[in-house]
């Protein structure tokens, strides 16, 4: 199922009429967002254990690693974006745009470079601190990529853009649910 709706979505972006007349590195960063979007879909799952048949251990060196290619889609996705045309992504990044889902792409990109900066330093801080805000950065980012999405029309198909996008939210909230990050934080408090 989770195949299923991955490949959907690529091949839904991949057949858009609107990438017709496009240079090359708009289509690739427009995939790169997709691709993107879709590994949003499988790190929650990734860190929660929730893929079935697969070890503990491996799903976290996958999430550690699909992690990093979310990252890298990222940087080619705002980076492709940069070389087409460096106003818009200015305006972009310093919230001037006047199209709203420019403000939500670029506090979610912000927030997927903290959840990857606590990730890289997670040894430095304490379980509970790290847990807890590597969980509320990788929502906002989660949030801010399905709104990111839903507003822009662009790559993605209509309807499997909407299914990934609920999607998305599912997997976070599963893995959530089975994991409570705020779990450790709040028996940490003073007074608890």
């Amino acid at each position: 199922l989770l195949a299923c709706l991955i490949g959907w979505a690529l091949s839904d972006a991949a057949s858009s009429p609107l990438l017709q007349w496009r240079e090359p590195i708009y289509i690739t960063a427009g995939f790169a967002g997709v691709v993107g979007m879709t590994l949003l879909l499988v790190q929650p799952l990734l860190a929660a254990g929730l893929i079935p048949g697969m070890a503990a251990a491996h799903a976290r060196r996958l999430h550690r690693w699909s992690g990093a290619a979310l990252v890298m889609a990222l940087n080619v996705h705002v980076g492709g974006l940069w070389i087409t045309s460096p106003p818009d992504v200015i305006d972009a990044l310093t919230f001037t745009s006047p199209t709203p889902f420019a403000a939500w792409g670029v506090v979610g990109m912000w927030a997927a470079f903290g959840a990857a900066a606590l990730a890289t330093y997670r040894r430095k801080l304490r379980l509970h601190q790290w847990r807890f805000g590597h969980s509320v950065l990788v929502a906002i980012v989660v949030i801010c990529t399905v709104v990111h999405s839903i507003l822009i029309d662009g790559t993605m198909g209509n309807v499997s853009k909407i299914v990934l996008a609920l999607a998305c939210l599912g997997a976070i909230a599963l893995a959530f649910r089975r994991m409570k990050p705020w779990s450790l934080f709040l028996m940490r408090r003073p007074g608890k």
